[in-house]
């Protein structure tokens, strides 16, 4: 696989690059399918907009500080270096932890179902994910060391692990697996908002460990230990949302 320009189009002299179209992309179609799922599941449509008018900006940021944060003998004394995203840069913990955190503020404010919409949350990120890693494909970053396996991306006359591709599909499938879920009927309330931490996490433990542009906490992959720590969570999510949804139904 080769990557084509990274440029997509040009607009008054200012470059238009594929990553951010991608990525801007990905938010659309993520929230488009969310705001389907909420109305066919008898909710407001309009609150979750409300909220994500919110979580989205704030992901973005958080997505941003994130990576300068681990990055930051790169950045410091240069703000308009840290602000500048055009180029990549933007670390999917970072805003998951800054999007969903102010998602779950806002919910609250608006009394939501929380719950309920976390679970369509979990469906749509990871198919915004999948759409997303193809603008690190378009930026030549966030793959793997150089290989002859025969699905590679050929950078500068080498060919390296697609580890973006491993990503998008698995996030892709991903997707669909929770959707099979959520429609063939779940088991209560939290359920896939606690086995999307745990599924993607396990790919992306394996996969980061191919890259060769991870962020490093000491002589550790950070993305690692960030999986580790939220398949664990996943866990005692998935067990407290089970044990509350029996109690519930005990006593209804």
């Amino acid at each position: 696989m080769v990557a084509p320009n990274p440029v997509a189009f040009t607009v008054f002299g200012i470059d238009v690059m594929w990553y951010g179209v991608l990525i801007g992309s990905a938010i659309v179609i993520a929230c488009a399918m969310g705001c389907v799922l909420v109305e066919q599941e008898g909710m407001s449509s309009d609150k979750l907009i409300d909220v994500l008018l919110f979580a989205i900006p704030m992901a973005i940021i958080g997505a941003r500080a994130y990576y300068v944060v681990f990055e930051w003998e790169h950045y410091a004394g240069d703000f308009m270096a840290m602000i500048n995203i055009r180029n990549g840069g933007l670390a999917i913990h970072g805003g998951l932890i800054f999007g969903i955190g102010t998602g779950l503020l806002c919910g609250y404010i608006r009394k939501m179902d929380i719950l309920k919409h976390l679970d369509i949350v979990a469906i749509c990120v990871p198919l915004a994910q999948s759409i997303g890693r193809w603008g690190n494909f378009c930026n030549e970053e966030a793959h793997g060391g150089p290989t002859d396996f025969i699905i590679n991306v050929l950078i500068d006359g080498e060919t390296y692990h697609a580890t973006f591709l491993y990503e998008a599909i698995w996030c892709y499938a991903l997707c669909i697996f929770l959707f099979i879920i959520y429609r063939c009927g779940k088991k209560f309330d939290g359920q896939l908002i606690s086995l999307y931490p745990i599924l993607y996490s396990v790919e992306r433990f394996f996969v980061e460990g191919l890259r060769t542009d991870s962020l490093m906490v000491g002589p550790l992959r950070q993305a690692q230990l960030i999986s580790i720590a939220l398949i664990i969570l996943g866990i005692v999510m998935y067990i407290t949302f089970e044990r509350r949804a029996k109690r519930l139904q005990k006593h209804a």
